[in-house]
């Protein structure tokens, strides 16, 4: 993609966000709009395939701090592209038929430190160069691959045991049919016979001399006459695979796992991205979670509480027995060792137990006698003497 095209495009109103969104807005607005538009979910829908692709571009752009950064700072210096060029120049041209352009590629090219050169070091990663840049630095350098991410569910036992798990995905890859060359099988791209494959070509206007990408390659440095029919010549087509997923025991709920290599493919035979796989644990009825201790709150009488007894409760392996010592408090927790949630490096949590009284909704008549007769014989203890210390002044 050449300069004027990438400044040229609006990534914040693809995605429906303002420019000074935040990086969680940003990832936010990317993942409603790729879940509304997935080809998955979109079977033969031209719009919503495209849709999906220009989401993903953007976010590739605004999901990077040193991409974003680049972008903010080149459409405020020559304004947002479009049908009006560059920085209120139409067209992208100024007085005389000056091309912004040009200096967006000349900037930084001659490794000067003042004049144009401070644009090349603003610029230099838009085009490949920054400042020092030698003149003969090509449009079409290699570029990894965008990170791609999405969203697996998972039932709570697979979070703490750890799973394999099919992951169908639908996203740019390098295109099957040609091996990503563009190219028709059978066929190969040639040299570009006006850059001489530099993807560059340079032109004298009066005093300075200006290099921009050749329009006859569109900057690639090569010409493909026959273009895969898959991908339209890009080297890059949406395709669905299949990939295992391997989680690990005590993954968390939102945790991400990244897969080194499995995102979008580079180009120029650059290294491919990465994939984010975010995993979400589905809460369980009896258990829940802190950090690698499993929880369980256990309903038990008050005659339990005051009087002491033993309880059974599940973990997950089985069941363990629990004492409950005489005169124990509403709320009290028990810590079974061992019982909670094991990582792969050997740290092991505990299974914590909180003991809670259960009040009947219900008395019958010789409940509601035997309470009575209790209450009566317990008129002189008071459960709250610092209450009462403080109502009464003393």
């Amino acid at each position: 993609m050449s300069a004027r095209e990438w400044i040229g495009k609006d990534f914040y109103k693809e995605l429906g966000v303002s420019s000074d969104a935040t990086a969680d807005e940003i990832k936010k607005a990317y993942r409603k709009l790729a879940k509304e538009n997935h080809p998955d979910a979109n079977a033969g829908n031209t719009a919503a395939e495209n849709k999906f692709k220009a989401v993903s571009e953007a976010y590739g752009v605004l999901s990077d701090p040193a991409k974003r950064k680049e972008y903010d700072e080149a459409r405020t210096l020559f304004g947002s592209g479009g049908a009006g060029g560059f920085g209120g120049f139409p067209g992208g041209g100024g007085a005389g038929g000056f091309d912004m352009s040009d200096l967006f590629n000349q900037a930084g090219a001659q490794g000067q430190q003042g004049g144009f050169g401070g644009l090349g070091d603003i610029l230099g990663g838009i085009f490949g160069r920054g400042r020092g840049g030698a003149a003969g630095a090509t449009a079409n350098r290699p570029q990894r691959g965008a990170d791609v991410e999405t969203d697996v569910r998972i039932d709570f036992l697979e979070s703490v045991k750890g799973a394999t798990l099919p992951l169908r995905l639908s996203s740019p890859a390098t295109c099957s049919t040609c091996g990503g060359n563009g190219a028709k099988p059978g066929t190969s791209p040639r040299v570009c016979p006006t850059c001489s494959g530099s993807g560059l070509v340079s032109r004298s206007q009066g005093a300075f001399a200006f290099s921009e990408p050749c329009q006859d390659c569109r900057g690639r440095g090569k010409i493909i006459d026959d273009p895969c029919p898959e991908c339209g010549g890009e080297g890059v087509s949406t395709r669905t695979r299949t990939l295992t997923v391997r989680i690990p025991p005590g993954v968390k709920d939102d945790q991400r796992i990244r897969l080194a290599g499995q995102g979008e493919p580079g180009r120029g035979g650059a290294q491919a991205g990465d994939l984010y796989v975010r995993v979400h644990v589905a809460p369980h009825k009896l258990f829940g979670r802190k950090d690698l201790n499993l929880t369980l709150t256990v309903p038990v009488d008050f005659t339990e509480l005051a009087l002491g007894t033993t309880v059974t409760v599940p973990t997950l392996e089985g069941k363990v027995s629990l004492k409950v010592p005489a005169g124990t408090a509403s709320g009290r927790v028990l810590r079974v060792r061992g019982k909670g949630i094991q990582k792969r490096d050997g740290a092991q949590g505990d299974l914590l137990v909180t003991l809670e009284a259960a009040v009947p909704a219900k008395l019958d008549d010789a409940a509601r006698s035997a309470l009575e007769a209790y209450a009566e014989a317990m008129k002189g203890h008071d459960p709250r003497p610092e209450i009462t210390e403080l109502l009464e002044g003393r």
